[in-house]
C-alpha cells in the first residue's frame, strides 16, 4: 500500500500531540473490541479480584466507556485548535488516570504490573502534555 495515501488521513496540525491523540484512539478501539470479545485481557487488568468477578456485562460497559473516549480523542486528533474538544479530551485522559490510580490504590481490585500501569502512564503522559501545551493548541 501506498504510505503517501495513509499519510493524507493524519492530523494536519502541526506537532505530535494531534498524531499522540489518534494513535491513543487507535488503541482504544482496538481495547474496546477485545473488550466486546473476551474477558482475557481485561481479567489481566483487575488481578486484585477473583477472575469471577470480571462479567462480560462488566467489560462490555468499560468497552463503552474506552470507545467513547476513544471518539473524543480521534475528534481532538482533527480539530486540536478546537477549545472544546481539547477540553474534553483532557478530561477523558484525567477520567481514566482516576480510574486506574483509584482501582490500584483505593479499591485495589488492580496491582502493580504491565497492564495497569500501560493506561496510567498513557493517561499522565498525555495529560501532561496537553497541559503544557495547551496555549500553543488551544486558540481562544
Amino acid at each position: 500500500m501506498n504510505t503517501e495515501i495513509l499519510l493524507e488521513y493524519l492530523p494536519k496540525a502541526d506537532g505530535l500531540l494531534p498524531k499522540w491523540q489518534l494513535l491513543v484512539a487507535s488503541m482504544a478501539v482496538f481495547n474496546t473490541i477485545q473488550n466486546f470479545a473476551t474477558l482475557k485481557l481485561t481479567r489481566r487488568l483487575y488481578t486484585g479480584v477473583s477472575p469471577t468477578s470480571i462479567t462480560a456485562l462488566q467489560a462490555r460497559t468499560f468497552a463503552v466507556w474506552t470507545l467513547t473516549s476513544a471518539v473524543v480523542r480521534g475528534y481532538a486528533a482533527y480539530n486540536i485548535h478546537d477549545k472544546t474538544i481539547y477540553d474534553m479530551a483532557l478530561f477523558t485522559y484525567l477520567i481514566a488516570f482516576g480510574h486506574f490510580t483509584s482501582e490500584l490504590f483505593i479499591f485495589r481490585t488492580a496491582k502493580i504490573g504491565l497492564p495497569v500501569l500501560s493506561p496510567v502512564i498513557v493517561s499522565t503522559l498525555s495529560l501532561v502534555w496537553m497541559l503544557k501545551q495547551y496555549e500553543h493548541y488551544v486558540r481562544t
